[in-house]
């Protein structure tokens, strides 16, 4: 599949879109460019860059050189924004509006504090902080990566751009409910995400449709079956991102590292949609890790994990069906951390007797964090101990998204890859409990 490649002038100037760029004739007979909005931004340096490769002969031959001139403005801003930079002005672009959000909403948390913070927070049973703290972080994220697929993806149709924003209504709505304090179940934000895995099944097409496993693969080539495990697999992490979602910086820096790694993935083999996408949300993410970690003043609440989660899941989706050379099983290894905790939670209270959808305060970034606490820093040391927790576990959540960008086009060792790590986070959990316990025994003893 080919792809639009930087600054390929001859292409450029035969696709310049109709929206902005129309062709008219004079009462001359001569053409005349109109066009929406006039920019002229840039034109002095790019104008002498461009007039080397012909773009100043192809207009300045016209009959009218004041709306050729501008014609040729607005040529240069185009060929500056779709060139080989472009990742990097809409990322930064991205990263600006999600920045100046979150600084909104940190900044006038006295107006809104009431609205934006669940009354029982304090009192939760999964409570890693000490203060009432906006959960609406999520809303700036969600609305820069909606500015970027609007402002324009290279190679990823605008019809398609407006489906994906639209799939990610329903379980946006329900986590931000959730977040204001309107007791969305469990259950209910699982059905959410469902429905906004259905709306790209069904309606963008697109669905799990190999593994890189020979024998997975066969029964994925039935749609009857591969669309049930698709739908099941992008809610699941819809939900794993919420779970781990526990202390400041955990959830976004881990969801900031899978991003990086579906960049570089798709870098790797020359797919700019998932390439410019995932920079995009990594963009988002870094503008509200820089008000979220370490200090917690904004939280991502409900809103901003789940629809994350969705779009992670949903690109990695785009890049292993659209590239022969990445396995599903290498971009499923990405995502081990969040899936590996929520297999562990279920497993857990299922164990004890209880639902697996009912809270408890024994996630790994918990457990953690009490050790630390119990072990190390003692009572009353939550402002330290909450965002140490991520400092120590990020290496931990990093391994495997290294490792399935090292076997990407492996899927034998990326599959090996997962169940050492699953072995390891097993044994690491086990441990971790025992030290825990030891520690809090230790402490009795001297009191």
């Amino acid at each position: 599949m080919a792809f639009v490649q930087g600054l390929e002038l001859a292409r450029l100037q035969a696709r310049i879109s109709t929206d902005q760029l129309t062709i008219a004739d004079t009462r001359q007979g001569h053409p005349t460019f109109h066009f929406r909005p006039t920019l002229t931004i840039w034109s002095a340096r790019i104008r002498p860059w461009l007039h080397g490769r012909g773009v100043k002969n192809h207009f300045e031959n016209q009959k009218n050189p004041i709306l050729c001139y501008r014609a040729v403005n607005l040529l240069n801003v185009k060929v500056f924004f779709m060139g080989p930079l472009a990742p990097v002005w809409l990322a930064t672009v991205v990263f600006a509006i999600s920045a100046m959000m979150v600084g909104l909403m940190v900044g006038t948390r006295g107006v809104h504090v009431a609205v934006t913070t669940r009354g029982h927070d304090l009192h939760a049973i999964q409570a890693a902080h000490t203060r009432p703290t906006p959960r609406v972080g999520g809303l700036a994220v969600v609305v820069a990566i909606c500015c970027a697929l609007l402002l324009g993806i290279p190679n990823f149709p605008k019809d398609r751009a407006l489906l994906f924003i639209a799939s990610l209504l329903p379980v946006f709505i329900a986590g931000l409910a959730e977040d204001l304090g309107y007791r969305v179940s469990p259950r209910g934000r699982l059905w959410a995400a469902a429905l906004s895995s259905m709306v790209v099944v069904f309606f963008m097409g697109d669905w799990i449709t190999e593994s890189g496993l020979p024998g997975v693969d066969l029964l994925l080539a039935f749609a009857p079956f591969a669309i049930p495990v698709t739908i099941l697999w992008t809610t699941g992490l819809c939900h794993a991102f919420n779970l781990i979602d526990g202390v400041n910086g955990l959830m976004g820096g881990v969801a900031l590292m899978i991003a990086l790694a579906l960049a570089f993935m798709s870098h790797d083999v020359g797919y700019q949609p998932v390439m410019v996408t995932s920079l995009a949300v990594a963009a988002a993410l870094a503008g509200f890790l820089m008000f979220n970690f370490p200090k917690g003043q904004i939280f991502m609440g409900d809103a901003g994990a789940y629809t994350v989660g969705h779009v992670l899941a949903w690109l990695g989706i785009f890049l292993a069906i659209r590239s022969e050379e990445i396995a599903g099983i290498s971009v499923a290894l990405l995502f081990f951390w969040p899936v590996a905790d929520t297999f562990l939670a279920i497993y857990r209270r299922r164990a004890s007797g209880r639902r697996h959808d009912q809270p408890d305060r024994l996630h790994v970034h918990q457990l953690v964090m009490r050790g630390l606490e119990i072990v190390l820093l003692g009572r009353g040391r939550r402002h330290i101990s909450n965002p140490l927790t991520a400092v120590v576990l990020m290496p931990l959540a990093g391994m495997p998204v290294l490792a399935g960008v090292v076997f990407m086009d492996r899927p034998i060792w990326a599959a090996l890859s997962v169940l050492i790590f699953a072995v390891l986070f097993v044994l690491a959990y086990r441990l971790g409990m025992a030290y825990v316990r030891h520690g809090r025994r230790g402490r009795a003893g001297r009191n």
